[in-house]
């Protein structure tokens, strides 16, 4: 049998190897992984699989913001920026996902 998801299997073992280790609790785990996709100038898929872990780890919006805050003297103001922009367009996608998946609902309903 041959490994059909190496990318997607070797980037989850990634994830879990990082979370076992890491010795933070899931919330301080998904702060710092926000602070680093923006400090990298993350894709929106980058933070769209991440914003919905962080939100199920307590993390709020005014968390997130506050994270931007925090680490603009570090990464400068136009990543934060663009992290800005990034995580809006992400949010977006994920809003344009559930309203798609709320019309096929619908259909099946019907």
């Amino acid at each position: 049998m041959t490994d059909e998801r190496p990318l997607l299997d070797t980037v989850l073992a990634m994830t879990a190897a990082s979370l076992e280790r890491a010795n933070l609790g899931d919330r301080e785990v998904m702060l710092v992984r926000l602070a680093a996709l923006a400090a990298v100038d993350a894709p929106p898929s980058s933070y769209l699989l991440n914003l919905a872990a962080a939100s199920d780890a307590g993390v709020a919006a005014a968390d997130v913001q506050g994270v931007l805050v925090a680490i603009a003297p570090i990464v400068g103001s136009p990543r934060v920026v663009s992290a800005a922009g990034t995580i809006a367009a992400a949010l977006g996608i994920a809003v344009a996902i559930d309203d798609a998946l709320t019309a096929e609902g619908a259909d099946d309903i019907g």
